[in-house]
């Protein structure tokens, strides 16, 4: 069984960053949590009873600990993760942002504007690229676009009896 580490003592300034973060209300709660695990045993509770006490592993405690003793504060945040390669090269990609970028009606749709749903669907079906909701809005958030809602309510219907159907304002 491999030999458990202890905590290393805490300087007086780490000592009250992590009283700051684990008291905090606007820090992710992956880093208070974590903040609290290095107090917990700061306190000299062990680790099995600080596991039992935030609902984690051993091992995780454990983990947690290991690497506070080796990066200090930073140890409270998440490490980069390398994910999974692009499925898209630069063609495709420009394919998407220039049709997120024309009006729906310059490229013979009868919509006022794009959603994402309906700008899925057209990259799917018109432009022959397989992608799911999700990826198309972190594709159009890596090259700067920023999706909102529109508020469909101030742009011009597509419906060209709109006015009438509407009624009197």
């Amino acid at each position: 069984m491999p030999k458990r580490t202890v905590l290393r003592p805490l300087t007086e300034k780490e000592l009250q960053q992590l009283t700051k973060i684990s008291r905090s209300r606007i820090e992710p709660a992956r880093r208070v949590e974590r903040a609290k695990i290095i107090l917990a045993l700061h306190e000299g509770c062990e680790a099995k009873e600080v596991a039992r006490q935030f609902n984690v592993s051993r091992a995780t405690v454990d983990n947690r600990r290991g690497r506070f003793n080796n990066e200090g504060i930073a140890a409270l945040n998440d490490h980069t993760r390398q994910g999974r390669p692009y499925t898209y090269d630069e063609d495709q990609r420009g394919q998407m942002v220039m049709a997120a970028k024309t009006r729906p009606e310059q490229l013979g749709l009868e919509l006022g504007h794009w959603t994402l749903d309906t700008l899925v669907v057209y990259v799917n079906e018109q432009l022959h690229i397989p992608i799911s909701r999700s990826q198309l809005g972190e594709v159009l958030k890596q090259e700067g676009l920023k999706w909102y809602q529109e508020k469909t309510y101030f742009s011009e219907s597509p419906d060209p009896q709109f006015v009438e159907k509407r009624g009197p304002s």
